[in-house]
């Protein structure tokens, strides 16, 4: 059981990994497919390129050959155009193919950012130039910007876009600061000049953007901004500060006031002491929360006023914004689950009325049922009740968040097996708990016996049976075991019948039986709680060797004392056999005790009463 326990617990815990495992194995598969696709993008580009060279020169050629030509050769010059047409087609068609494949690769290629001076990204590089990859472009453009930057000297307006063979640079003077090509424009989905065009006035602006940031009266103006906000968040805590310590003094104060402690019922939960301090902790951890928020709130917008740090800035409130709105958006998306539950919840909730509803009708006898007892209108009640809840979780279930999710389904079936195999003793008892109230041997202050223990039920529970005995104590005993327990219920029938209580009392041979009769049945009406009506009895249960025993019968209505009846009535007894001249004694010694003084009490004696002398026969011996 250990092993298969175990083994269902690894597979619980195995079971939520595999879809992210699933996962993961297909984002690697993709990423495989999306190299291997950039990988042939890349050759198929070396192909290309080297087309277009090719193409490139023989155009050229051509074009040469065209302006050597005289104007008479017309046959010729109409062959050369046909053939610059031709190339010019091949390369319209050559752009139409690499456009298609990069369109293809847009969406799973990684580019790289050219970052400003403030860590923010300018524009994005997607394919190499010569021996540059795309990163190491990436990072050249980024290290040229950042020098241009340095330079106190250098204007915005002093780039150009210069357009080489091949590519059209962006140029600070001498210094190419980003070569554009063919590749970059198709990747942007624009021209190579417009799109130089475009860099260069992200460049010249950053680099405006970043002298003007960078001032000494920009600087000065920030600076003073900051102390500011420093000053003001000072000011604040200390107001906050000062705030806390007026509370906390309140709080003194109203020791004994309005604060007198926290009593439930007779139980004292908290005194005034007690109290004061919940209050002051409280207080103080109210206190510190508040702080830190407004410290919290300050570096964002302290970090804001530096272009430097306004990424820290962006970063301390997306910690809160960004769970704020996923709980704000899941919230709004949840609703219509939400009103569902509360819809399902309001209708069973009714329907646990009119059950509750009819189990008072038919436990006070209201209504009735035949053969329902209104003893099981409470415990009918409690089954019905959790079948109505379990069926309105199995309702609600579908609407909870996540319930769909391997987590949530794996930690359902952990937490069943475990109360599945963790309770099955109580379970047995839950139902031999059941099986005794539908059976109905007993009901609460009945007089039982269970196996050995005799006393009065105070509890039954689905669990456990609590009995208290004639001694006070209260024995608590598990259902199933009453359920395999021979049970005798004396106050089942009492009220109707009456109860017989009997005992027995052993005399000799030469008592005449109708004196015993009378002392028993006199001794019986004598006795406070034994009734009158029936009459008791008195039965000869056996005629012994040395004497006959007498069984005492009489009915009562109480059951539940039977300890002080049987006291009583033994006390008659004796009583009434002692007037009656009848000697309680064994008939052993009674019969050997020649001479000797009688055992009944002297207050029952005649007052001429003597001991009897010792009776001697002599046989004389012939």
């Amino acid at each position: 059981m250990k092993r298969v326990f175990r083994f269902l617990l690894l597979l619980l815990l195995i079971a939520p990994a595999l879809p992210v495992l699933a996962q993961a194995d297909s984002i690697k598969q993709a990423d495989s497919v999306n190299t291997a696709g950039i990988r042939n993008y890349k050759l198929q580009l070396e192909t290309l390129e080297q087309q277009r060279l090719a193409d490139s020169v023989k155009k050229v050629q051509l074009q040469q050959q065209l302006q050597s030509l005289q104007t008479t050769d017309n046959l010729k010059k109409e062959q050369l155009q046909q053939q610059l047409k031709a190339l010019n087609s091949r390369e319209a068609q050559r752009i139409a193919d690499k456009k298609a494949r990069i369109d293809s690769l847009r969406a799973t290629a990684k580019g790289y950012p050219v970052t400003g001076f403030f860590k923010d990204t300018l524009f994005t590089i997607y394919s190499k130039l010569g021996s540059f990859s795309a990163r190491d472009r990436a990072n050249a453009i980024s290290e040229r910007i950042q020098v241009l930057g340095d330079d106190y000297l250098f204007s915005g307006d002093s780039l150009k876009v210069i357009p080489s063979e091949n590519t059209f640079d962006v140029m600070a003077g001498e210094t190419i600061i980003v070569s554009v090509s063919e590749n970059d424009a198709l990747w942007n989905d624009t021209g190579t000049e417009a799109l130089a065009q475009a860099y260069r006035k992200i460049i010249s602006d950053a680099i405006t953007h970043y002298k003007k940031e960078t001032s000494f009266i920009t600087l000065a103006k920030e600076i003073g901004l900051a102390i500011l906000v420093i000053l003001v968040l000072v000011l604040i805590i200390r107001l906050c500060n000062k705030l806390f310590r007026w509370t906390a003094l309140k709080i003194y104060g109203q020791e004994g006031k309005r604060i007198k402690g926290i009593n439930i019922k007779n139980y004292n939960l908290f005194d005034a002491g007690r109290q004061i301090q919940l209050l002051l902790m409280l207080n103080t951890i109210v206190k510190w929360f508040v702080i830190l928020l407004l410290i919290y709130i300050a570096l964002p917008i302290l970090f804001g006023i530096f272009p430097w740090t306004q990424n820290f800035a962006e970063t301390l409130f997306s910690y809160i914004l960004s769970p704020v709105k996923k709980i704000t958006f899941g919230l709004w998306n949840y609703l219509p689950n939400l009103i569902t539950i509360i819809v399902i919840v309001f209708v069973f909730r009714y329907v646990l009325k009119f059950a509750r509803f009819l189990k008072n009708e038919i436990a006070s006898g209201d209504l009735t049922i035949n053969g329902f007892y209104p003893d099981w209108a409470n415990p009918t009640f409690q089954i019905v009740r959790v079948l109505i809840i379990a069926f309105m979780l199995v309702l609600i279930y579908p609407y909870l968040p996540g319930s769909d999710s391997p987590i949530f389904q794996g930690i359902s079936v952990f937490l069943g097996f475990l109360f599945t195999f963790g309770s099955m003793g109580s379970l047995s008892n839950v139902i031999a708990g059941l099986v005794l109230t539908y059976m109905r041997l007993f009901k609460i202050n009945d007089r039982v016996k269970i196996g050995d223990v005799v006393g009065d039920v105070i509890e039954k529970s689905l669990l456990v049976t609590r009995v208290r005995t004639i001694k006070n104590e209260i024995i608590s005993i598990p259902n199933s075991t009453v359920m395999n327990s021979h049970t005798i219920n004396y106050s089942s029938d009492t009220a109707e019948r009456g109860l017989i209580l009997h005992t027995t009392v052993t005399l000799g041979y030469d008592i005449p039986w109708q004196d015993v009769y009378k002392a028993l049945t006199t001794a019986a009406d004598r006795t406070p709680l034994l009734l009158k009506e029936p009459k008791p009895f008195v039965l000869q249960t056996s005629l012994d060797d040395f004497y006959v025993s007498y069984q005492l019968n009489a009915y009562t209505k109480d059951a539940n004392k039977q300890a002080v009846i049987y006291s009583d009535l033994h006390q008659n007894i004796q009583d009434c056999c002692n007037e009656a001249g009848i000697e309680i004694l064994s008939p052993h010694y009674r019969a050997a005790r020649d001479g000797n003084m009688t055992t009944i009490p002297a207050d029952y004696l005649d007052k001429n009463y003597k001991a009897p002398s010792f009776n001697v026969k002599m046989q004389q011996d012939e």
